[in-house]
């Protein structure tokens, strides 16, 4: 994430800035977002509570970046809309009639769909007003860190569930790929990228779950240097950079025994309404305090065919 996001934030977006503003006004009754503040002027780790605010922003959104691989398999568009409308491109002939004569366009009429920024990924953390009186500044920053990683999961979860929605069918080649139960390789990757090759898109990205990374670093086509420049596979991080021209992507989160090989260009889209955002909220009738982290964006599958999935693999390293 870049440095100082925050003041980045405050100075281009206005919206922002004004939500900024209100928590800065809640921030003298609210219990977190008070003791927040004053343990951390205390300690000298910032001057005021708006500065104290802008490290409760960042911290949120360093801890929630590295869960949120679903921005990593997706075109994610920034809009200020509720809705985008996208032209899905259809073939198209030109015919001269006669030499001079305007050139007419023929063919299939474009279709379009429709994207709503209608999903609200949320987490959040509650507390008790004696906790909080008591909480230390470490203790805080914890939680906050809990919220951000929880919100990342669950942003990154909404776009596999997306692309595990596609039907069988309209997948690229008509069908998952089939592995046979066998551990996840050289071979298989290249069917992957031959199904989405053979409907004329370039596939991008590869999201495995992170049995299936490991099982590709079993191969030994991804240790020698012929198969896979050295600078691509780290063997002490356990990572592969790129492979056949696609990103490797790995969570835990992507299902064990399934891969998606994506050409993210054209396959789907992520509307980013709004991005992370930290909130205040209250239960005073039962004494709960908290912050919550909340995304507002929407998700749709523009070619389905460009999208190529992988089932039955071994789900184990052996």
């Amino acid at each position: 994430m870049k440095p100082k996001l925050f003041e980045s934030l405050m100075q281009r977006d206005g919206e922002f800035k004004e939500h900024v503003e209100n928590l800065r006004h809640k921030a003298s009754v609210h219990p977190f977002l008070k003791r927040y503040c004053e343990v951390g002027v205390r300690e000298g780790l910032f001057s005021d509570s708006v500065g104290a605010l802008g490290r409760l922003h960042d911290t949120l959104v360093h801890a929630a970046y590295p869960e949120m691989i679903g921005r990593s398999i997706i075109t994610v568009m920034p809009t200020t809309e509720a809705i985008e409308r996208f032209p899905l491109e259809a073939d198209a002939v030109a015919y001269r009639y006669a030499e001079g004569a305007t050139t007419r366009l023929s063919g299939k009429k474009n279709t379009t769909t429709d994207v709503y920024t209608n999903v609200l990924s949320e987490s959040s953390e509650e507390w008790t007003r004696e906790f909080l009186e008591d909480a230390t500044w470490n203790v805080m920053n914890a939680m906050v860190d809990k919220v951000g990683k929880a919100l990342g999961e669950d942003e990154t979860n909404a776009v596999l569930e997306l692309y595990g929605a596609v039907a069988d069918s309209d997948l690229a080649g008509g069908a998952p790929v089939n592995q046979s139960t066998a551990t996840m390789n050289w071979n298989g990757l290249v069917k992957l990228h031959n199904a989405v090759r053979n409907e004329n898109w370039r596939p991008t990205v590869l999201a495995v779950n992170e049995t299936q990374l490991h099982q590709l670093l079993a191969d030994d086509k991804f240790i020698h240097a012929q198969y896979l420049p050295s600078d691509q596979t780290n063997l002490e991080q356990g990572s592969i950079g790129n492979v056949l021209g696609m990103r490797v992507c790995a969570s835990t989160l992507v299902p064990n025994g399934t891969a998606y090989a994506i050409d993210t260009r054209v396959a789907s889209v992520m509307l980013l309404r709004r991005d992370i955002t930290v909130d205040d909220w209250e239960d005073i009738k039962n004494g709960k305090y908290g912050v919550r982290a909340t995304t507002r964006f929407g998700l749709g599958v523009l070619r389905s065919n460009a999208i190529a999935k992988m089932t039955n693999i071994a789900t184990t390293l052996t």
